[in-house]
């Protein structure tokens, strides 16, 4: 078992820069089943480019790395900003670097450029450029949702009917108080 406090470390690949954790405590402990390291007072880790600018980041209150299975836990205001501008916060997230995956089960915030989004299930892909969120809402383009109203088309089944009435609410922009809509 190791502990480590006031932790600020590079990691580097091919002799680049890449990676820099910051902790208060670190501690390495193998022998509890399964294995983990644990960051119980807070992580950052930050990720550079090559002029050694930050071009993202993950922060947390508390981590948990389960070094056999390869899984990142992350709780208590978990905040990140990729280098695409996405900002994510959660209560929760998990990282598997096996699957290439991040994942919440609890409720989440995404905000991008040209978009926000919440919901209470998130999943993506590793750098956050394809994700899904269920139970969601929030603000989108108009180019984003299609604008043509779908025509009912007749069923086979006798039982069920065609309904005429009011369509589905769709998410729109989000709208500036102040200003009035005809």
């Amino acid at each position: 078992m190791m502990t480590s406090y006031g932790v600020n470390t590079l990691i580097s690949d091919s002799g680049i820069i890449k990676y820099r954790i910051v902790a208060e405590k670190w501690e390495v402990n193998p022998n509890r089943n399964p294995s983990r390291w644990i960051f119980d007072q807070g992580l950052l880790l930050e990720q550079f480019d090559p002029t050694l600018h930050i071009q993202s980041y993950i922060q947390c209150d508390t981590a948990y790395y389960y070094d056999q299975n390869r899984l990142w836990e992350l709780h208590g205001r978990v905040r990140i900003l990729t280098k695409n501008g996405l900002r994510f916060r959660s209560e929760e997230l998990f990282w598997d670097e096996f699957k290439h995956e991040l994942y919440s089960n609890r409720f989440s915030r995404l905000v991008t450029p040209e978009r926000e989004l919440q919901g209470d299930r998130f999943r993506s892909n590793e750098t956050m450029t394809k994700y899904d969120v269920s139970n969601s809402k929030g603000s989108f383009a108009k180019d984003d949702i299609d604008s043509s109203p779908k025509k009912p088309t007749a069923s086979k089944d006798s039982t069920q009917t065609t309904h005429y009435g009011r369509g589905a609410a769709r998410p729109g922009r989000k709208r500036n108080p102040t200003t009035s809509t005809p």
